[in-house]
């Protein structure tokens, strides 16, 4: 039953073994401690545990004690194997899918299991941990209200400049994983098409030792990261467009003119401000101008 237990700062602990299903479990972005207890009773209860790189994953479960089977699922052989993992947990068996860091599926592989999985109609069950995106996110100090994930940008240039032209109107919180080496390259990227004063930052070796955040423009960290060795796993984040700066100010104006005469001022400011995404106080002043001019 040795394979049925993990232990943590010597001490084991048992768990039951599993129900037949597909078990995604999100394993730490860097500290080994940024696991759940029930993701490690997941690992060690499993028949199975699916790894990206089974050498990286071992670090992990030889830390907890995990003795379970481990097997390789990447990106150049998930699509051949899925339909023989569902077909092993139909048969009976509990079998987990991690990554080598993070959960499972977000810019790493698994998607056409967990697609045949679905069609298959068995059990698909998340155990929800770390996530470098909802981390650098929650520090960053950019609008979290509202973000898109946008994964790798394209590593070569001038698709990269494109990739970021088709968002550089987005208005939510953009987050982009991106590889050291091309860390500078793509914030020169981003300073081009987004502008100098784009408000970003950038997160570096998350949850481990040489944590690192740099907050500033575009142009500043561009310049500040040229010609510079990055090392170690980066995210990449950048401020929305301005909403108010692509509306048409006469557009707006001409729909409040035209609410003043069927709405009291109030409620006129009120639903002008709340559909085209203005203070209220600048459409406030507005109104009172339009008022006068009557």
């Amino acid at each position: 039953m040795a394979e049925q237990q993990f232990i943590i700062s010597g001490h084991a602990f048992t768990c039951p073994k599993l129900a037949p299903a597909l078990y995604l479990v999100s394993t730490p972005i860097g500290n080994l401690k940024d696991i759940s207890i029930r993701a490690l009773e997941t690992l060690a209860g499993s028949d199975l545990v699916l790894c990206e790189d089974t050498r990286t994953s071992a670090k992990l479960l030889n830390a907890y004690g995990i003795k379970t089977q481990k097997a390789s699922l990447h990106e150049h052989n998930e699509t051949a194997q899925a339909q023989n993992i569902v077909d092993e947990v139909i048969a009976g068996k509990a079998i987990c899918l991690i990554s080598d860091a993070g959960t499972p599926l977000i810019s790493d592989p698994g998607f056409p299991l967990v697609r045949v999985a679905a069609e298959k109609d068995i059990p698909i069950i998340a155990i929800p941990g770390a996530s470098a995106v909802l981390s650098a996110l929650a520090v960053s100090g950019l609008p979290t209200d509202s973000f898109c994930f946008y994964g790798f940008l394209p590593p070569k240039q001038q698709a990269r400049l494109s990739r970021l032209d088709e968002l550089k109107d987005q208005t939510a919180t953009l987050v982009f994983y991106e590889s050291p080496k091309r860390t500078a390259a793509t914030l020169s990227a981003v300073a081009e098409v987004f502008g100098a004063t784009r408000q970003i930052v950038v997160a570096r070796e998350l949850t481990k030792r040489f944590e690192t955040l740099y907050r500033g423009t575009a142009g500043e960290l561009a310049t500040q990261f040229e010609g510079e060795n990055v090392k170690g796993e980066v995210v990449i984040l950048s401020a929305g467009a301005d909403k108010t700066a692509a509306i048409d100010p006469g557009e707006w104006r001409d729909a409040l003119r035209e609410l003043m005469d069927e709405l009291p001022l109030r409620g006129a400011v009120d639903k002008i401000a709340a559909d085209f995404g203005l203070k209220r106080k600048q459409v406030y002043q507005t109104a009172l101008e339009l008022k006068n001019e009557d």
